[in-house]
């Protein structure tokens, strides 16, 4: 395989799978701490289902070694398993594992990505045990950039782009054909008819890494505002839905 070839196989697969966690900081760890706010994760057996290269994974052994991960890129999966224990390639939509498994499985924006969402809700709770909780990170419809790219006369372009995600589904979709967004109500219709309760709903802000790598003053001024802002109403505008939900 050429050099170009190997750059398009990558580029298409990102579009697919989008892009995992590559490097650990400060936005990986407020998430963290976010589900660590509603599991308590000592000695717990739990999954990432989606793990990509495994950094929750590894943030999750920190306090316990029954730390699982699953995803469908072997490539990922592979470069995971040159440092991690217990990742293996397997769909989100049919996991590898028996009925109540896990103390907590994590879907951290993945459920956007997936062929059948639905699906992949209703295995993570199916492994879940009684009491075991599913925490999912997913795109909110009303943030005001779409982060996954989009088409644009035949052509995928990587980046940002403004209000896309408010736009009539008719044409948000030919922009963006290879990721979802969600409202509230879209979420939480992926948990009719499931056995579970809703723990909490809420929206948070991006983490800014890349800001404040670039322009530290900037990114953290943005952080003090819009971390602000999810104390208030205004937190329906966040970059992501956080959905805590309970098997019952």
């Amino acid at each position: 395989m050429s050099q170009r070839q190997a750059r398009h196989t990558d580029d298409d697969k990102a579009i697919v799978f989008g892009h995992p966690s590559y490097v650990w900081r400060a936005g990986q760890e407020r998430r963290l701490n976010f589900v660590r706010r509603y599991v308590s994760l000592e000695g717990r057996r739990v999954l990432d289902a989606g793990c990509g290269l495994g950094k929750y994974v590894a943030a999750f052994r920190r306090f316990t070694d029954a730390a699982y991960g699953v995803d469908l890129d072997p490539e990922k999966v592979s470069q995971a398993a040159e440092y991690l224990p217990n990742v293996q390639v397997a769909s989100v939509e049919a996991l590898p594992f028996a009925n109540g498994s896990f103390d907590m499985v994590l879907s951290n924006e993945v459920i956007e990505h997936v062929s059948d969402d639905r699906a992949a809700v209703a295995e993570a709770v199916r492994v879940l045990k009684p009491g075991g909780r599913l925490i999912i990170y997913a795109p909110n419809r009303l943030y005001f950039f779409e982060t996954h790219g989009f088409f644009w006369r035949g052509r995928y372009h990587f980046g940002n782009i403004l209000l896309v995600n408010w736009l009539p589904n008719c044409w948000r979709d030919r922009l963006c054909p290879h990721v979802r967004a969600f409202t509230t109500r879209g979420l939480r219709c992926l948990l009719e008819g499931l056995p579970v309760k809703i723990v909490t709903h809420v929206q948070v802000y991006p983490g800014f890494d890349n800001v404040v790598a670039r322009r530290p003053w900037l990114g953290r001024w943005l952080r003090r505002i819009l971390y602000a802002l999810e104390r208030t109403p205004l937190r329906i505008f966040g970059l992501s839905h956080l959905l805590v939900v309970e098997r019952i």
